[in-house]
């Protein structure tokens, strides 16, 4: 990008500038510290950064926004013509809760909607079972049948939002229940608008809530790819997850490196099942953690979606320009709040959510201040909204694209995180690929390592957590917190029961049946999973049926 003579210049320039200005300046003072690293990637950070330390060609390295390599942006406005959907995780203990909270968001200005289920239902139990005992709405909304969404949505078109749903394992029955929630609405399949995250790969290395082992979960992911592509185009069939991945304990590259390879991984069986890239692979989306470090995760950000654009056109041949934009949602870092100084943790958040912008996300939540003890109040929940319409309308940050983009030091770190999540892949590739090096536990060995590093660290002091390990406080914090009553649970159990009473036995056996022979067979499980839950089955009673069918994952020792 720079002529060699400027380059000498520049060069010769900062010699002199070395030994002249800085070197007075570190004998007398020195520096804070002996060595800079970015945050969790450990990158070393030179003191200052020139044009020398860049090697880009500007079209094949940036080039413009919607456009590939789409290092820049996916889209060719980007913020300037339609801001990131700003969604708040909201999943309270019941369906009436739920809707309440979303009411109440929706009100305050929330562009989408996230939903957060609790234990059961992503384990594929029902709440009277012996296994949800003293975990029903704790950690989301208990969803045991069709009538709890259909009063999670009451009052809410689904032809008017878009929804994200945090459901792994059971996300065909998700699915199958909102898709139902459309019809009874009237929407048309093709005009439902979300994401459902249905990432099992990663629940398998980092968060621990599956259900069946790889090959069956990785089919029940393609036919909701099939079914998706020709029922609901809009509706984004994968949230490719790299959070879970970094809240365990990764780098920034391996959150990269790892979530791109579970990507691999779907486009892969996808095609193996029959399908065409072009036809699956614009559904696709993926979703990431933002840290503190502001620089280091917009690089982060920048790197991926180059990545991506690489992979799909060099790996899969993918024409379709749709096909190699990787287009994600951020979360601000759940695992980085304290509930020590708890009002610290809105600075935290309001720094993570700035470096997803820059980063050019698409979809944004902010953790509320409170997220480390429990689900957010609402006063919580409206100061973390707050955050992201002021970055929005305030902040300027929205107001170029890629603001970022050409500043030596961020150019360096891009081309840092890429490098070492690109060696990262061709080591997985060695592997035989994300299934089988997760399998082995390679991939989780690795995020292991990294996080009894970094926790190591933080006992040592060497990384300082502000009202942790430095500027701490001698005060017990009093915080309003919600909770789940065992009268609450208790009413959702009975909820459940009022269901069965109600609902025509016969037509739930004959749904379940053909539930049973579609997984048996080569049919795709979808239709009859629709047909399942509008009959009002539980979604224990519809895994348990794919249990029968698909078995349950043993983990081995890691």
């Amino acid at each position: 990008m720079f002529d060699p003579e400027d380059l000498d210049r520049i060069r010769e320039a900062k010699a002199e500038w070395e030994s002249e200005t800085l070197g007075p300046t570190l004998n007398r003072f020195g520096e804070r510290k002996e060595g800079f690293t970015t945050d969790t990637e450990g990158q070393s950070v030179d003191r200052l950064y020139t044009p020398e330390d860049l090697d880009l060609d500007y079209a094949e390295d940036l080039g413009f926004p919607g456009e590939e390599p789409y290092t820049r942006g996916v889209y060719s406005t980007m913020y300037r013509g339609r801001l990131w959907t700003m969604r708040q995780y909201a999943g309270m203990g019941t369906a009436a809760e739920t809707n309440e909270r979303f009411h109440y968001l929706l009100d305050e200005g929330q562009t989408g909607l996230s939903m957060a289920f609790d234990l059961p239902t992503q384990m594929g139990y029902d709440s009277d079972s012996a296994m949800a005992e003293g975990e029903v709405g704790k950690s989301g909304v208990a969803i045991d049948t069709l009538a709890d969404f259909e009063r999670v949505f009451e009052g809410i078109p689904l032809d008017e939002v878009s929804t994200s749903m945090t459901i792994n394992a059971p996300a065909a029955v998700l699915l199958a229940m909102y898709v139902a929630v459309g019809d009874r609405q009237g929407v048309d399949r093709a005009e439902l608008r979300g994401t459902i995250q249905n990432d099992v790969l990663k629940e398998y290395i980092a968060r621990n809530t599956y259900i069946y082992p790889p090959e069956p979960s990785m089919r029940l992911i393609t036919d909701v790819f099939a079914f998706c592509a020709a029922e609901t185009p809009k509706f984004n069939t994968i949230s490719i997850s790299g959070y879970h991945i970094r809240e365990a304990g990764a780098t920034a590259a391996q959150e990269v490196a790892f979530t791109l390879g579970n990507g691999v991984e779907y486009v892969r069986a996808a095609l193996d099942a029959g399908l065409d890239v072009d036809e699956f692979a614009p559904q696709l989306s993926f979703f990431f953690a933002a840290y503190n470090d502001i620089f280091e995760e917009t690089a982060k950000f920048r790197a991926a979606r180059r990545m991506w654009a690489k992979i799909m056109d060099e790996r899969f041949d993918a024409a379709d320009p749709a096909s190699k934009q990787l287009k994600f949602h951020t979360q601000t870092a759940g695992s980085t709040l304290t509930a020590q100084q708890i009002e610290n943790n809105i600075v935290r958040v309001g720094y993570q959510a700035l470096a997803a912008v820059l980063g050019g996300t698409q979809s944004l939540h902010t953790n509320g201040k409170d997220e480390a003890l429990a689900l957010p109040t609402e006063e919580s929940v409206r100061t973390a909204l707050r955050t992201q319409q002021i970055l929005a309308h305030e902040s300027g940050a929205a107001d170029t694209i890629d603001p970022l983009a050409g500043s030596y030091y961020v150019e360096s770190l891009t081309d840092g995180v890429e490098d070492d999540a690109f060696e990262t892949l061709r080591e997985v590739d060695d592997r035989g690929g994300m299934r089988r090096a997760v399998e082995s536990g390679w991939v989780q060995r690795q995020i292991q390592d990294t996080a009894f590093e970094r926790q190591r660290e933080v006992e040592t002091g060497e990384r300082v957590i502000v009202g942790v390990n430095e500027y701490e406080v001698d005060e017990e914090p009093t915080v309003d917190l919600e909770e789940v009553t065992e009268a609450e649970e208790r009413a959702q159990r009975e909820r459940v029961a009022e269901v069965r009473a109600e609902r025509d036995d016969e037509a739930v056996a004959a749904a379940l049946d053909a539930l049973g022979a579609a997984a048996a067979g080569d049919d795709n499980v979808m239709p009859p999973l629709v047909e399942a839950v509008k009959a009002y089955a539980t979604v224990g009673e519809v895994c348990d049926v794919l249990r029968e069918e698909f078995g349950e994952y043993q983990p081995g020792a890691v």
